[in-house]
């Protein structure tokens, strides 16, 4: 082959552009580009972060409202993971395209003194840009680790929460129905049923948290739940009078078995009220921030 000085060999072969389009996109890249435009990191944004966040909420069983804090806190790790994907993507664009400016400035020197040919220019490029391809295959394949990682921890999360065993929610519903004039444990209590429980405390925060929506928005529905753990804790309460002295003995249902349920309709009225002077304490912020404390540690 006959060499070209440099000056006349077309911009396009000098293009790194021009040298991924000429050669076979490699597999295991696409897979990965697949992945990052399917998470939305990759692409344009248009709420990929979000249709993440709602797929990974349909595979851990479906999205309530008491879910929208987790969703908002999975897009804005998923959002910063992106950021980081994007501003290293464009350092390591910025990176190849200097490099192979360098070269070809250097090839340009050479072209003074003896004939460059296209094929060797190309074979140059070709070569820069293997090299800086691997670099491009290490920050999709850390990146898309990271969004499986954070997708794990959401779902496991999720699963925890959900999945406790029935003694677990037996003793947390026993705790809830035998405090319902003010269903908030203090953090001495919260220690001690995630000990029973096997649970941790932020496990025990939020099941709290979300016993009580569900217990306002239907209050009708509980009056079963209500009336059997009263049933117990009537049992309970005449077991330990059998035993001790009655002077002593906590007091019992009467025949009447005026006391063996909760009224829930009076019990509601008092919970609203407690709710209404400690409102504080029942937005999803603070759930929000248990939440957070699992999911993103």
């Amino acid at each position: 082959d006959s060499g070209f000085p440099l000056s006349f060999v077309s911009p396009a072969v000098l293009s790194i552009r021009g040298a991924q389009e000429e050669e076979p996109t490699d597999p295991q890249l696409m897979r990965l580009d697949n992945m990052l435009l399917a998470e939305g990191v990759a692409g344009p944004e248009k709420g990929g972060g979000s249709a993440a966040a709602a797929a990974a909420a349909a595979a851990s069983g479906g999205a309530g409202s008491d879910n929208s804090v987790e969703h908002s806190d999975y897009r804005a790790k998923l959002s910063q993971i992106r950021q980081i994907y994007h501003t290293e993507l464009e350092k390591y664009e910025q990176a190849c395209n200097e490099f192979t400016t360098h070269v070809m400035n250097l090839l340009r020197e050479q072209s003074r003194t003896r004939p460059i040919s296209p094929k060797e220019i190309e074979r140059m490029v070709s070569i820069i840009h293997r090299k800086f391809s691997s670099i491009q295959m290490q920050l999709k394949q850390s990146t898309c680790e990271a969004v499986m990682i954070l997708r794990s921890r959401f779902l496991d999360a999720r699963r925890k929460r959900r999945n406790f065993n029935k003694q677990a929610t037996e003793i947390l519903n026993e705790y809830f129905y035998s405090h319902l004039s003010n269903p908030y444990p203090s953090e001495e209590a919260k220690e001690e049923l995630a000990k029973k429980c096997g649970i941790t405390v932020s496990q025990v925060s939020n099941w709290f948290g979300n016993k009580r929506i569900r217990y306002k928005k239907n209050i009708g529905k509980f009056q079963e739940e209500a009336n059997i753990y009263a049933a117990k804790t009537a049992v309970t309460a005449t077991n330990v009078s059998a035993h001790g002295s009655q002077a002593n003995s906590p007091s019992t249902p009467n025949s009447a078995g005026s006391s063996s349920s909760f009224n829930m309709s009076n019990s509601g009225d008092l919970f609203m009220s407690v709710q209404s002077l400690n409102g504080d304490s029942y937005q999803g912020a603070q759930v929000g921030a248990n939440v957070q404390s699992q999911v993103g540690t």
